[in-house]
């Protein structure tokens, strides 16, 4: 039955039953009774609405044991485990502390602290791929990937808002730079490793002054090669050119074998030149000992030395010819001596013949001296 039915009564549920009046309810005398059922509860005296002390109350063991428990609950939550390879970052009231966490087991008081776990030793890579222009107004493709790690957790998450994106940036910066200081050969020749490792201290640079927590351990160039659409002519180009450095390659072969030829040429002549000189030197010098020799044996022995000297010449001038013509003094008929014949003795002739030549030239040696003497006389008159 409601409070207001008719013949129930003045059933205020405010606790106004002897009130006839139909004003508002008493808010003070709800306070109360609302305060006095809350003392009752925590094990304060009875009010007006309780009955037989705090039988309905909690005793001030259960109190406690609540309140354990929830600090319990408090310190557990706050328990958190680094690993090996991660550092944790430390947010106080969203403020970040200096100090990185290491690996291991810790404790923050929750809802104080927040901890972000980093990966510092994974490494991760952005490729990046792009048209550029080169020092001498030619477009390349040019294709990278760069590696990098973490190597400080709390610049890596406060510095900047996006590094990842950062490097990105920096990583283009850095490679426009350098691709547009070098050539199209050094780009996509022989340069490569070179653009690599300019790259890479350059983009450290821009990290560095970022302060973005990235260390990038390599970037490599993972192709350099002109456009598309110029590929074919790029080739015939690139053909020309390993054409041009074969030919080099060859004349200098050529020329590296036909100098040190004809230096050793050259080194004969001059050493032979040295030989001859020094032989010609040591003759003319044997000649005028032997005739400085000669002339003392001529003042001694004048016409032995002088008949000596007109039998070597004679013989030196007879060895060279085999064949020798004496006008014989007194006579109209001229001699013939085959020295070659009478060299070859019994094989090339008969015994007769050897004998016939053999008085010959008996005849002519007493001529001979028979003329010799007979100057002698003369010279000697």
């Amino acid at each position: 039955m409601a409070w207001n039915e008719s013949g129930g009564g003045d059933k205020d549920p405010w606790g106004n039953r002897g009130n006839n009046n139909d004003g508002p309810p008493d808010l003070d005398e709800a306070i109360r009774k609302l305060q006095g059922q809350l003392s009752g509860m925590f094990g304060g005296g009875g009010g007006q609405g309780s009955k037989g002390g705090s039988g309905n109350g909690l005793s001030s063991g259960s109190i406690g044991l609540v309140i354990l428990l929830a600090l319990g609950l408090y310190g557990f939550a706050g328990v958190y485990q680094v690993d090996e390879q991660e550092r944790g970052v430390i947010f106080r009231f969203g403020q970040v502390l200096p100090a990185e966490v290491g690996p291991g087991l810790h404790w923050n008081p929750p809802l104080i602290d927040q901890v972000d776990l980093v990966n510092v030793t994974q490494v991760q890579s952005h490729s990046h791929q792009a048209l550029m222009l080169t020092e001498d107004e030619n477009i390349v493709d040019v294709s990278l990937t760069v590696q990098w790690v973490i190597d400080s957790a709390p610049n890596f998450l406060v510095n900047v808002r996006e590094p990842r994106d950062s490097l990105a940036q920096a990583t283009e910066s850095a490679l426009r730079h350098v691709v547009g200081s070098a050539s199209m050969d050094e780009v996509i020749t022989d340069g490569r490793e070179a653009i690599a490792i300019e790259v890479q201290d350059r983009l450290q640079s821009y990290l560095r002054s970022y302060g973005a927590g990235i260390d990038v351990t390599k970037v490599n160039i993972d192709r350099s090669a002109p456009p598309v659409q110029v590929q074919d002519a790029f080739n015939d180009v690139q053909k020309a050119k390993e054409d041009q450095q074969k030919f080099i390659n060859q004349a200098t072969a050529y020329a590296q074998q036909v100098v040190p030829e004809a230096r050793g040429r050259a080194q004969r002549q001059l050493e032979e030149a040295q030989g001859y000189r020094d032989r010609v030197i040591a003759r003319s010098e044997g000649e005028a000992q032997r005739f400085e020799k000669l002339l003392v044996e001529y003042s001694q022995a004048k016409q032995v030395t002088r008949d000596r000297l007109y039998i070597d010449a004679m013989e030196n001038v007879f060895k060279n010819s085999s064949k020798v013509m004496i006008d014989v003094k007194g006579g109209n008929n001229m001699m013939y001596l085959p020295l070659d014949k009478i060299g070859q003795g019994t094989t090339s002739g008969t015994s007769n013949e050897v004998q016939v030549l053999r008085r010959e030239l008996e005849q002519m040696r007493r001529d001979l001296a028979t003329s010799r003497s007979t100057s002698s006389r003369v010279r000697g008159n």
